[in-house]
């Protein structure tokens, strides 16, 4: 058996180079300077940058300069050559028997820190957008407890209802999800508990409009995103189509924004 699948199963067999790892995966598609994985973590940097090389000396991760910085990424095409070898070894070739069934209508959790500006935003225009194909929730690692109201405003400003949205933890929500968007870094950087379902992810960072004061451009991105995900044909689509879809939509959606 060629030694390349095994290297990198007993790479990512290290606590810390799996959490590295995993804030990777958490924030594809878009890549991470070395600096900000170690600060998420709590690492030393050269602790940090010695766990990225090795991840990327193993073919798992992905890496490029940006003027000072160094960004690293996951290398999907080797994570997908190292699943599948699992998918064929283990679940002797029947995907099917590893992953969840996936149902209509589609449930989407939009995940952040607050749970008040972004993620409320989110959940009311895929409520409005998508009704009868997705159900929208939304939901705070470290809530703020209500809304933001400049974040209500906007969506009633569009014409959207805001009486059912709240700002509440993940614990008060009920699973399953099939697909979970991470908005803020803040929460992308955070361990999550396994989410129930074992939903599809992906993360759409945006700036915190409490912060920047640009409720009416965080409201526009969202727009944007909301509707490119309500335009895909989600009844014929897969898991493994529906992952590839919501990252390219950060791909080419995200780094046009200002």
């Amino acid at each position: 058996m060629d030694k390349t699948i095994p290297h990198r199963l007993s790479t990512l067999g290290h606590p810390q180079r799996l959490a590295v790892f995993r804030l990777l995966m958490r924030r594809h598609p878009l890549p991470v300077p070395a600096g900000e994985v170690a600060l998420a973590l709590g690492f030393k940097l050269s602790t940090s940058s010695a766990y990225l090389n090795t991840l990327f000396q193993a073919g798992l991760l992905t890496q490029h300069r940006d003027g000072t910085s160094i960004l690293y990424g996951i290398d999907m095409p080797a994570v997908q050559e190292t699943l599948g070898f699992l998918a064929d070894d283990c679940c002797r070739g029947r995907p099917d028997l590893c992953q969840p069934e996936r149902r209509l209508p589609l449930r989407v959790l939009f995940l952040c820190s607050a749970n008040s500006a972004r993620s409320i935003m989110a959940e009311g225009l895929l409520r409005a957008r998508g009704e009868g194909r997705f159900v929208a929730l939304s939901a705070g690692t470290q809530p703020a407890g209500v809304p933001h109201p400049q974040a209500l405003a906007q969506l009633r400003a569009s014409g959207i209802g805001t009486e059912t949205l709240t700002s509440k933890p993940l614990a008060a929500l009920g699973g399953p999800f099939d697909l979970a968007l991470t908005v803020c870094d803040r929460a992308a950087n955070e361990e999550c508990p396994l989410l129930p379902g074992l939903p599809v992810s992906a993360h759409w960072g945006l700036p915190d409009p409490v912060l920047t004061g640009d409720f009416a451009g965080t409201f526009a991105t969202l727009e944007r995103l909301i509707g490119a995900l309500v335009a895909l044909p989600i009844d014929a689509m897969d898991r493994r189509a529906l992952q590839g879809a919501v990252d390219d939509i950060a791909l080419t959606l995200l780094e046009k924004t200002p």
